[in-house]
């Protein structure tokens, strides 16, 4: 058996660095507390070589800030961000999982993976570890790894050596003998005993004899000494793997503007992304919520309490743009308190995972239907699925990019409406003519485009031969319905007017009275008529051009009650 324990060392700030990238390389310290009681909670090794000590109030720590706002070669100070370490420790457990099933989720910065069985995947112990610092530094985490045959020691030589560490079986004591008592996390009471007995290391405090260790330290006594000595033996506690990636991030001061929520968004999908690949995976829906301030709070207003008098023209006055993240917010009432939420759902037609192409659906998204109030929190959640796995065929026409095609479907929404694109879909009733339209889904099997290309260019005759049965006679719909002038006789359609030219009424068949609908204030009610119409013959070449689309042959002709006028509805093919 074989064990990798991964630890990240300075954890907290770790994950503000995560979220902040600029600030790599740079003396961070973290503060916590409620104000005005902050203290200093966490630094890393450049904050510490600065002079920054753990407990140090904020003031104190403010001097180490350089001149003027701390630009530069000072510390850099930010709070304590408990939804970002939250993040990054489910950040590592993906990392776990994109090489190994069996992990144990140890703490928030230490997990541990079963590497037993991997080497013929990912090579010997050191290519392993290797893979897993790639990994991580993509996912904006540094590693120490630790790899032995015992969970424990790799656990505490994780947390004392820096890099790649590792341990062949029956080592332990040997390679741990150097690393502080510290590693072995003991209480505060056996921590000082320790000290006041000169026990500085674990090869010191594995020499102890543990008779009388336990007799003056009891049980935790027996546990640090077998600690220190690699001797601890036990099984993993096996976690179970998430299906939805979360991401969060809590913002200093609200934002209100597109372009600067753009730039969030976009680093936060960029993180998701970044988990769902290393765990293989895809997102097939993105789930955004929003913690909104209200329109009106202590220190700026961000929307206006009541709208600008109307203009001399007797329009209101466009709002200006820094007052919300669309122009559809003048048509709000700003008077009113906004929600203390925004929820929306994106769901993609197929799993993707580019982030780029997430952060233009999102703002498409926000332009059409915007938060009214500025913004304090982002939450992004990833609904996990499997990749799209499509192979094409060789002599079919390749179909479309089916991100590209989101895209601008997407943006044509954002110009004509959502409801107004998709697929028409009929609709059970028996109103003419009616359909609704649904969200576009390209199909995910070429073949069934296959199938449906060489059945459109068969040939009339062979379909009819190999479905047994005579080709169906067609309607042409006209849309919009052609207005017409009828002439009756007897009650019946005798001549007919289509776009200035006369027809008359050969044959006829009707009427047929349908009515429905009438609770809607578009109820309908018509008559309908098939009729076989000839038309005269045009005398000039003007007729001829404007009248070419009509010509002898079977219509469908209605009179709508509702609005006591003739209508040509289609033609029989």
């Amino acid at each position: 058996m074989a064990f990798a324990s991964i630890y990240v060392p300075d954890f907290m700030v770790q994950a503000v660095l995560r979220g902040e990238r600029s600030l790599c390389g740079r003396p961070v310290a973290l503060i916590d507390g409620t104000p005005p009681i902050e203290n200093v909670v966490a630094a890393n090794q450049a904050a510490s070589s600065a002079g920054i000590k753990l407990g140090m109030a904020k003031s104190q720590a403010a001097q180490f800030c350089g001149v003027g706002s701390g630009v530069g070669s000072g510390v850099e100070i930010r709070s304590r961000s408990r939804t970002q370490e939250k993040a990054a420790h489910a950040a590592l457990l993906d990392l776990g999982w994109s090489v190994s099933p069996r992990i144990e989720d140890n703490a928030p910065d230490t997990i541990i993976l079963d590497i037993s069985g991997l080497a013929s995947l990912f090579g010997d112990g050191h290519s392993i570890a290797n893979k897993l610092v790639e990994r991580a530094a993509s996912l904006g985490l540094l590693l120490h790894i630790a790899i032995a045959s015992r969970i424990e020691a790799a656990i505490h030589a994780a947390r004392g050596f820096p890099g790649i560490t590792l341990i062949p079986p029956g080592k332990e004591a040997k390679f741990l003998a150097g690393l502080p008592v510290r590693v072995l996390l003991p209480s505060i009471e056996a921590g000082e005993t320790l000290q006041r007995w000169g026990i500085r290391t674990c090869q010191a405090l594995g020499a102890l004899p543990v008779l009388q260790l336990s007799e003056r330290l009891g049980q935790e006594g027996v546990r640090l000494h077998e600690l220190a000595r690699g001797a601890s033996v036990r099984s993993l506690v096996l976690a179970e793997p998430g299906t939805v990636f979360e991401e969060e991030m809590e913002l200093e001061y609200a934002v209100a503007e597109l372009e600067p929520l753009a730039f969030l968004l976009g680093r936060l999908l960029d993180q998701l992304c970044s988990r769902l690949d290393a765990r293989s995976l895809a997102a097939s829906a993105i789930r955004v919520q929003f913690d909104l301030r209200d329109f009106v709070d202590d220190d700026r207003q961000v929307f206006p309490a009541t709208v600008p008098a109307p203009t001399s023209q007797g329009s209101p006055p466009a709002l200006p743009a820094a007052l919300g993240l669309s122009a559809a917010l003048n048509d709000q009432p700003l008077q009113k308190q906004a929600p203390a939420t925004y929820h929306n759902v994106l769901s993609l037609p197929v799993p993707m995972r580019d982030s780029k192409m997430l952060l233009k659906l999102l703002r498409l998204r926000l332009q059409s239907n915007p938060p009214l109030a500025s913004i304090v929190k982002i939450t992004l959640a990833a609904d996990s699925a499997p990749p799209r796995a499509a192979q094409g065929g060789l002599f079919l026409p390749s179909s479309p990019d089916p991100e590209k095609l989101e895209l601008t479907v997407a943006r044509l929404a954002n110009l004509v409406g959502a409801f107004n694109i998709g697929s028409p879909e009929l609709v059970d009733t028996y109103r003419p003519g009616e359909f609704r339209m649904i969200r576009f889904v390209p199909p995910a099997d070429e073949s069934k485009i296959a199938r449906r290309t060489k059945a459109a260019t068969e040939p009339v005759e062979q379909q009819s031969e190999s479905q047994g049965h005579r080709p169906a006679c067609a309607f042409r719909i006209f849309r919009p319905a052609l207005p017409a002038r009828v002439e009756l006789h007897h009650g019946c359609p005798a001549r007919i007017f289509i776009r200035g030219r006369r027809g008359k009424v050969m044959a006829i068949s009707g009427p047929w009275r349908s009515s429905g609908d009438w609770w809607r204030e578009d109820a309908w009610r018509q008559e309908e008529w098939d009729l076989e119409i000839h038309f005269d013959v045009c005398s000039s070449r003007t007729e001829r051009d404007s009248n070419s689309g009509m010509s002898h042959g079977l219509y469908r002709v209605y009179y709508d009650l509702t609005r006591q006028s003739w209508f040509v509805r289609g033609i029989y093919d």
